[in-house]
C-alpha cells in the first residue's frame, strides 16, 4: 500500500472523487504542511497554522497507479487560484500535491507541465508540489462528510461553484 496526499481546497469536497474506487483502500481528511503539532480544525481554518486541508489516500498502486490519482486530482481544482479554492479563501485552502517519494514527485511535475502546456488555462498554474510531511488526521466530524451529511455536502458543493467550474473548465475539453 502507498500514500498520496492532495490539497484541493475544502477537504469535504476532495474525498468523494477518490473514495470507493478499485484499489483505493481509504481516503482520510486531515492537515499537512504547517508549523504546529496536532493542529485542530479551529486553528487550521484561521490560516495561522500554515497547514493546508488535505486528503490522504491509501491505495494499491498495482490496481490504481499514482498517475491515475493525478488524473483524478487535477479536474477537482482550479489550479490557477493562488488565494484558495472557490468560496474557501486563504492559504489553508490552496492547492498542492504532497509527494511521498521521488517517483511521485516526477509524476506530479510531469502532470503539472502537461496541464500548463495544454492551453486549457490562460493564467499560470500555481498548484505547488511539495514533499509530504506529517499528516494530522482531521476530527471525526470531517471524515466522510459527504456520507454523514449528504444534504449539507451537496449544498456546500453547489454554493461553492466547484462543480460549475469543473464542467466549464475540465469536462468541456480544451
Amino acid at each position: 500500500m502507498e500514500k498520496a496526499t492532495f490539497a484541493g481546497g475544502c477537504f469535504w469536497c476532495m474525498v468523494q472523487p477518490f473514495d470507493q474506487l478499485p484499489g483505493i483502500v481509504e481516503v482520510k481528511s486531515g492537515y499537512m504542511g504547517g508549523t504546529i503539532d496536532q493542529p485542530r480544525y479551529e486553528q487550521v481554518k484561521t490560516g495561522q497554522s500554515g497547514h493546508l486541508e488535505v486528503v490522504q489516500i491509501t491505495y494499491d498502486s498495482t490496481t490504481f497507479p499514482y498517475n491515475r490519482l493525478l488524473e483524478l486530482y487535477w479536474p477537482q481544482i482550479d489550479p490557477t487560484d493562488a488565494g484558495g479554492q472557490f468560496q474557501d479563501r486563504g492559504s489553508q485552502y490552496t492547492t498542492a500535491i504532497f509527494y511521498h517519494n521521488e517517483d511521485q514527485k516526477k509524476l506530479a511535475e510531469l502532470s503539472r507541465k502537461e496541464i500548463e502546456a495544454s492551453g486549457r488555462f490562460q493564467k499560470p498554474i500555481v498548484t505547488s508540489i511539495r514533499r509530504a510531511d506529517t499528516f494530522y488526521l482531521a476530527e471525526d466530524e470531517h471524515q466522510d462528510f459527504y456520507k454523514k451529511q449528504p444534504e449539507a455536502y451537496k449544498k456546500d458543493r453547489k454554493e461553492s461553484g466547484r462543480d460549475e467550474f469543473i464542467v466549464k473548465n475540465w469536462d468541456s475539453g480544451r
